[in-house]
């Protein structure tokens, strides 16, 4: 596909409804959405309790299935029964609760645990869990009880058994939620990490500073993207994230009220770090 980037996840007027027990529709999570993923890109899906950001993550690792549209993960339709297993092979998933993903009493037999069932070669598996776990720092802890870890510690886990798996795509749903700020921080820098490597990386996220990261940011509202762009264009609509109830990163706050001042602070000032350097030129 010369001169063009590939497309490895695509969305097309995906629409998902909860039921009742009786069968009927609850409530339309999403609402015709589409977009496209590109190979190799880091996108951030924001919205606030209920706009459906986390089903949209459920649809395209193929855990839930769309009522309406369609969702393609590398050109294979989710909806195909005989696909299924290339889809979640191609778009790997971090839940908010890594317990929900622990499975094993011994950390390397966890990590091992995703590549087994994939059938992969005993003498493959055993180079895929140690590269996984250094992949996340946590290769001294290979023999240890997951229940004997922090909370980032099992997060650490419950990645490195993705990656393991070697998607080229993984879904982050909240991985930070449950954690403290160490933890939020050493979670975000391995996933910085591996999109580095080449990883596409999708993360849901509440938490503004973690999709300032992004190269992408998708806000959605009531099932439907509201906004979607560069981090620098998404957060120039503070007004409108906060009729949404959703804030902007404290760097962009204060690059606002110091415009605000008079004083001519970059667009590509949105997170702490390039904050604190436009300060210090200051000094």
């Amino acid at each position: 596909m010369s001169g063009e980037t590939e497309k490895l996840i695509r969305i097309e007027g995906l629409i998902f409804s909860y039921h009742h027990e009786d069968g009927t529709v609850a409530d339309t999570v999403i609402d015709n959405v589409s977009f496209d993923i590109e190979k190799g890109s880091f996108t951030a899906i924001i919205g606030k309790n209920g706009s459906g950001k986390s089903t949209l993550a459920k649809n395209i690792n193929a855990l839930l299935l769309p009522a309406g549209g369609a969702v393609y993960v590398k050109g294979y339709d989710t909806k195909d029964p005989e696909h299924i297993w290339d889809v979640r092979q191609t778009a790997g998933m971090v839940f908010q609760n890594p317990d929900n993903q622990i499975v094993s009493s011994i950390v390397e037999d966890d990590v091992a645990f995703g590549p087994e069932n994939l059938g992969v070669d005993p003498a493959i598996i055993r180079q895929r869990v140690d590269n996984a776990l250094e992949a996340v720092n946590m290769g001294k802890f290979r023999n240890k009880a997951p229940h004997m870890l922090s909370g980032g510690q099992k997060q650490r886990i419950a990645i490195a058994g993705v990656v393991a798996m070697k998607p080229e795509c993984i879904i982050f749903d909240e991985p930070t939620a449950m954690l403290d700020p160490k933890g939020r921080r050493e979670v975000m820098e391995i996933i910085k990490e591996l999109h580095e490597e080449g990883i596409t990386v999708i993360l849901i996220t509440h938490f503004m500073e973690e999709a300032a990261m992004a190269d992408r940011v998708i806000i959605m509202d009531s099932g439907q993207v509201k906004l979607d762009g560069t981090p620098q264009e998404v957060f120039s609509h503070g007004k409108e994230l906060k009729e949404m109830s959703l804030g902007v990163p404290m760097a962009v706050e204060l690059a606002m009220r110091l415009r605000d001042d008079g004083i001519d602070v970059p667009a590509d000032v949105i997170d702490t770090e390039k904050m604190v350097e436009f300060i210090c030129q200051y000094r």
